[in-house]
């Protein structure tokens, strides 16, 4: 899949976030969205899932064969971000079992082998609720990454994780990303330091 953007803007009130945006998100390469705390990472990201309008320009999604698919982006794109919530009155394999049936899980890949895959196999009839903020964060990175979209897009990723839980989102990242489009919104390098391209938002205010 491809993300377009064509001398895109988006605003709040007379603010400026980004203007003349103007870039192209390719399937099979990673990128990093970069800048200081408030620069507009999350909203560019945001702009790219499909979940806010820009104020001017174009945003395009396209699917490798160059058929256009913006009027249903969502279905092949999966997000993990600090603002998406998980239902937390659920255990996990209900959330899992609960999540496939709107975005099926990537070929072979099982409810109960994500679980094991997340080191999670102990807390697995605990409501999510009862996980400590870490745990959480891996319950996000497993529905996004473990979903079969094209397109992956994480937002600080490594919120809440521990020194395992980072080794653990770098190998979910090494083993079942190469191929798709993936963009990673942060300051913090740890969390992109696989990205081959870098984009800085500050650069994108006038």
């Amino acid at each position: 899949m491809m993300i377009s953007l064509s001398d895109a803007g988006k605003r709040y009130n007379r603010d400026w976030i980004f203007r003349h945006f103007n870039y192209t998100f390719e399937q099979g390469q990673s990128y990093a969205i970069i800048g200081p705390n408030g620069s507009g990472k999350s909203t560019l990201l945001q702009v790219l899932s499909g979940g806010m309008y820009i104020n001017e320009g174009r945003c395009e999604w396209s699917m490798v064969n160059g058929q256009s698919v913006s009027e249903n982006a969502y279905r092949h794109i999966s997000i993990c971000a600090p603002y998406l919530e998980v239902i937390e009155e659920m255990t996990l394999k209900e959330f899992l079992d609960f999540h496939q049936g709107f975005k099926p899980f990537l070929p072979g890949i099982t409810t109960d082998s994500i679980i094991t895959t997340l080191v999670l196999e102990k807390a697995i009839n605990k409501q999510i609720r009862n996980y400590s903020s870490g745990m959480k964060q891996r319950v996000k990175l497993g529905q996004c990454i473990f979903s079969d979209a094209p397109v992956v897009l994480l937002d600080e990723p490594c919120t809440n994780l521990d020194a395992a839980g980072i080794s653990l989102y770098h190998s979910l990242i090494e083993n079942y990303c190469k191929d798709r489009l993936v963009i990673v919104s942060s300051n913090d390098e740890v969390e992109y330091k696989f990205c081959g391209e870098r984009i800085n938002v500050s650069d994108y205010k006038k």
